[in-house]
């Protein structure tokens, strides 16, 4: 398992390794990882599908989701609560600037759940016998982690400077802590290993990421768990931070989890202003690193 754990985040500190000047290149990068998201995600649909008593497996699973969902929701934005209080970001007041489409933000976070169910419904019904599914998700998490260790390191970001964010180390580490304890308190709920349960509580919202790691290691059932899991929130966050932001921008960055670097950044930015992007940058990219590090390490312990 420690092998295996190791071999998936090699890529990832290989691609970080390489810095790139070619902006041509990186557009292409870009739109690799987002074909690569959605071919992993059909994957894990696919896995899913083909597993023996599926219908009787989803009753289950929306429990244990239901479950997690709910855990990291309170404990995530009570831990962030207490870090606004005692470290509060001024964000001063809001620009007036155009707000995104939310109703196209929130289709946007549909699409990977879509994305599974098709590989779902292809599972089931026409390639229930398709052979090395699991090892082509494996192969193609891999180069997923490569591209975007590439652009991690090429995204004109200074790792320095991203961990002396007071606010955007303080998010990362306070959402990380207690999204780890909730799982650990889940433990009896989902009836795993406490090294299990710590492993699905290390997705951060990941879910690409989250659904196929957990889905080698534990199978197809526990990859749903985790990347539903993951997605949920990316989707809750969308709703949370426009409501919250104003009072406690830690609370809106922080459950946003490592999408707050990327898909819920434009949200952050139209509605807390500029003053949010620096430090949303600084804890998305810390837990984007800490997230396959810790899952890795977690499931190794197994």
């Amino acid at each position: 398992m420690l092998t295996g754990a190791l071999l998936i985040l090699a890529p990832l500190f290989l691609g970080f390794a390489f810095a790139l000047s070619n902006r041509r290149l990186m557009t292409v990068i870009h739109y690799l990882v987002e074909g690569l998201v959605y071919f992993i995600l059909v994957l894990l649909g696919l896995g899913l599908g083909q597993m023996e008593g599926l219908l009787t497996h989803l009753g289950t699973m929306a429990y244990q989701v239901s479950g997690l969902v709910l855990a990291m929701l309170v404990a995530n934005l009570a831990a962030l609560w207490l870090f606004h209080h005692f470290l509060p970001l001024d964000i001063g007041p809001t620009e007036d600037s155009a707000k995104p489409s939310y109703r196209r933000l929130f289709m946007a976070g549909l699409k990977p759940l879509l994305a599974v169910v098709v590989g779902a419904f292809l599972g089931y019904f026409w390639f229930s016998g398709l052979p090395m599914v699991e090892d082509v998700a494996t192969w193609a998490l891999m180069l997923l982690l490569f591209l975007i260790g590439l652009q991690l390191r090429n995204a004109g970001l200074s790792l320095r400077k991203l961990l002396m964010n007071r606010q955007g180390l303080g998010i990362a580490l306070t959402m990380g802590a207690s999204s780890l304890i909730a799982g650990l308190a889940l433990t009896p709920w989902l009836g795993v290993s406490w090294n299990q349960a710590l492993a699905i509580a290390s997705g951060f919202g990941w879910y690409s990421l989250s659904g196929i790691m957990i889905g080698d290691a534990m199978g197809p059932a526990w990859g749903g768990v985790a990347f539903l899991n993951d997605v949920l929130r990316e989707i809750i966050a969308l709703a949370l931070i426009p409501v919250v932001i104003g009072a406690r921008p830690a609370m809106a960055i922080g459950y946003g989890g490592a999408t707050s670097m990327d898909f819920t950044l434009p949200v952050i930015r139209s509605s807390g202003g500029l003053a949010c992007v620096p430090v949303a940058i600084a804890s998305g990219f810390l837990l984007s690193f800490l997230s396959p590090v810790l899952m890795g390490v977690f499931l190794s312990l197994g």
